[in-house]
């Protein structure tokens, strides 16, 4: 059993309370992990998704679930420290490679690594798979609004 096969800690109520998205572009609702270094945060695709198209959930889709993935570490990180999380941007996208679309109903489990973090700016290896295989990885720059 892997960390992110354990019970959730949040589902899509509080995971929505942590990110700056909302309804109807929210593209993460489950947190499976969090550490210092690392978050798993899945999402379920539903028929009410923004980017389903002939019930794929399409590219900008997913790297949208990437990027929400990475909010979700830095508004969980604030959580704990019982602050107002601030709002981030994506600074730049690199060595994105989207190897498969996942279809309506499928979860995708994401996997944030931090590689970097200094002075509001991060830098975060991501891997998304779908049952235990990897459809999409790359890393992302973000950046917290001063």
């Amino acid at each position: 059993m892997t960390m992110a096969d354990s019970n959730p800690l949040g589902d899509k109520d509080f995971v929505e309370t942590l990110i700056p998205q909302k309804k109807p572009f929210v593209m993460v609702d489950t947190l499976y992990f969090y550490s210092e270094n690392e978050l798993v945060a899945g999402f379920t695709i539903h028929n009410d998704a923004v980017f389903l198209k002939d019930n794929s959930f399409v590219e900008s889709g997913i790297i949208e679930h990437m990027a929400q993935s990475v909010a979700l570490h830095t508004g969980y990180q604030f959580y704990l420290r019982n602050e107002q999380a601030p709002t981030g941007y994506i600074g730049s996208i690199n060595k994105l490679q989207i190897k498969g679309l996942p279809k309506l109903h499928d979860e995708i489990r994401t996997t944030v690594s931090i590689i970097q973090e200094f002075g509001g700016v991060t830098l975060v290896d991501i891997v998304s798979k779908l049952n235990n295989v990897e459809i999409a990885n790359g890393q992302m720059k973000t950046v917290l609004a001063k």
